[in-house]
């Protein structure tokens, strides 16, 4: 039991494992965030509707998608902004790796008589010969990779970027990073059996990482049957330093905003956006 209870509390090197992939293909842990990302009454796989409703708005005019600029949204979910993209007369493509997302994105846009090109896959790996207008990527999914899959992502969003294209994301900031402390606690059938159909126990232990700016919160979960762990990086950012980032891949951020709807940047909020273009 001691060296269990080892494991289960063993703090990682920062990015030591990677499980997003588990987190978005458990077909029950699948079935729960597809229900998340279509509550409209919480921010948690997806914001709420009354924000993407504004988001998409701002987005479509800021970046003339109702003129027809091709955009593709990396992580599009169950196609909540590609839909709104594409009913605006932009050439929307989406990728994702949840095949229970992209399969209700794919029967509401047949509902709706909308053209959206959906790509299953791990938008890690996507590669095309197509050029966008814009590349999104939303709900801080970019603060979940390690820095070697954002270098590698963000020189993808070179390549697929056409002369002057855009880059629109959000992160984390280093406010949200000191509001947080580390805990350890433990549940039974916690987060309202998000983590298995079957009962189990769950433990949750988060953890700070001083120098690298880095909070992990690690689910290491028990059934009758099984064990799993599931890591939940977040990197947090000032403007500077993902600003080195991203000029690092031939990207500038050419403005720092408040959210993807366009407000204000605040450096005591939990998060900011940002546009970058191809240099």
């Amino acid at each position: 039991m001691f060296h269990e209870l080892s494991h289960i509390n063993r703090r990682p090197e920062p990015f030591e494992f990677y499980t997003a992939d588990r987190l978005w293909t458990d077909p029950h842990i699948a079935q729960k965030m597809l229900g998340l990302h279509l509550d409209d009454s919480v921010d948690a796989a997806s914001r709420s509707g009354k924000f993407i409703d504004r988001s998409a708005k701002w987005i479509i005019g800021n970046f003339g998608l109702d003129g027809g600029a091709s955009v593709v949204d990396f992580g599009c979910g169950p196609g909540l902004y590609t839909m709104r993209f594409a009913a605006a007369g932009a050439e929307v493509t989406g990728i994702d790796f949840s095949r229970n997302s992209l399969d209700y994105a794919v029967k509401k846009a047949n509902e709706n008589s909308l053209k959206i090109d959906y790509i299953h896959d791990n938008y890690l790996y996507y590669s095309s010969d197509r050029k966008f207008d814009l590349i999104t990527m939303i709900m801080c999914d970019f603060t979940a990779l390690s820095p070697l899959q954002r270098k590698n992502l963000l020189l993808k969003f070179h390549g697929l970027l056409k002369p002057g294209g855009s880059v629109l994301l959000d992160v984390y900031t280093l406010a949200w990073f000191n509001s947080k402390k580390e805990q350890a606690v433990y549940g039974f059938n916690s987060m309202n059996g998000f983590w298995s159909r079957d009962d189990y126990y769950c433990f949750l232990n988060t953890f700070r990482y001083e120098n690298e700016k880095v909070l992990l919160d690690k689910y290491t979960v028990y059934t009758a049957k099984e064990k799993k762990q599931i890591f939940n990086w977040a990197q947090c950012y000032d403007r500077e330093e993902i600003a080195d980032e991203f000029e690092r891949s031939g990207l500038r951020i050419v403005e720092f905003l408040g959210d993807v709807s366009g407000t204000e940047y605040d450096a005591d909020a939990d998060e900011f956006a940002l546009v970058a273009r191809k240099k």
